[in-house]
């Protein structure tokens, strides 16, 4: 379940997500299946993306948190319950998936007594024994944990954590300093671990275009060293350079900016 740094994009073997997996959140819908910025440098200039507005965004909100100046940015209208001053910052779609089992390795033997001719009560106990088989490993199967798409809805940021939403579903908050680990496994794609309600580990998943803004603002809260933060790898490469040929001049907070090598 550990997560190793690497760096924006391409992902490959490092993001540890089982394909059948992720695919099933893929077909759903889910944002990772839609084209993400790149660096300028793989090939011909791609045109400004869905996924570039919100990186850039991203990183206006962080330069008036850093800043102290939050209150100066326009209300963003949202359903979720705030708590008192909260502010929200930004509102997005977003899957919340769980990593854990589907079964508890139980399945139902099916006894079949047979009685005729003894080509069909063969027939009968073969198809029976197949049957049994197919339900065995398909308990055994449901007891391997795998990333289980769980919601869609929303997910809305704020200055004090963040929330899921979804209109069927319950809705989750969690502060910043909520999260035990955190990770970016892929663009658009969050991982982190907090104590569940029954006082177990839960390890969850929110596929969002936001998932930059949440990593970033958890970071600074609560994992201050974490190397993504410390080398911008949050960020696609030439990301600021992008903006600035495209007509998109970025406000990027020096604090953000990765720390040159130390001395000698």
């Amino acid at each position: 379940m550990g997560q190793e740094l690497v760096p924006w994009g391409p992902w490959g073997p490092d993001d540890r997500d089982e394909p059948t997996e992720a695919g099933a959140a893929t077909e759903a819908g889910a944002p990772g299946d839609r084209p993400t910025a790149v660096d300028a440098g793989a090939g011909p200039e791609p045109p400004w993306g869905y996924l570039d507005q919100y990186l850039w965004y991203t990183c206006d909100i962080l330069s008036d948190h850093l800043a102290g100046t939050l209150d100066a940015r326009p209300m963003v209208a949202t359903t979720a319950r705030l708590r008192p001053g909260e502010r929200p910052l930004a509102v997005g779609p977003a899957f919340y998936l769980t990593w854990r089992a589907v079964g508890d390795g139980s399945w139902t033997h099916s006894g079949v007594v047979a009685f005729g001719h003894p080509a069909l009560v063969a027939g009968t106990l073969i198809g029976s024994a197949m049957g049994n088989a197919a339900r065995r490993r398909a308990a055994q199967a449901a007891v391997r944990p795998r990333w289980v798409p769980e919601a869609s809805g929303e997910v809305v940021v704020s200055d004090l954590g963040f929330h899921f939403l979804n209109p069927v579903a319950a809705a989750y908050t969690w502060d910043w300093g909520t999260p035990t680990s955190m990770e970016m496994v892929g663009p658009e794609r969050l991982q982190c671990g907090f104590v569940g309600g029954n006082g177990g580990h839960v390890a969850a998943q929110l596929h969002t275009p936001w998932a930059s803004l949440i990593f970033v603002l958890t970071a600074l809260h609560a994992f201050p060293a974490h190397p993504r933060l410390l080398s911008c790898a949050w960020l696609p490469p030439g990301f600021e350079a992008r903006c600035a040929r495209l007509g998109y001049p970025l406000r990027f907070p020096d604090r953000l900016r990765p720390a040159g090598p130390t001395p000698a």
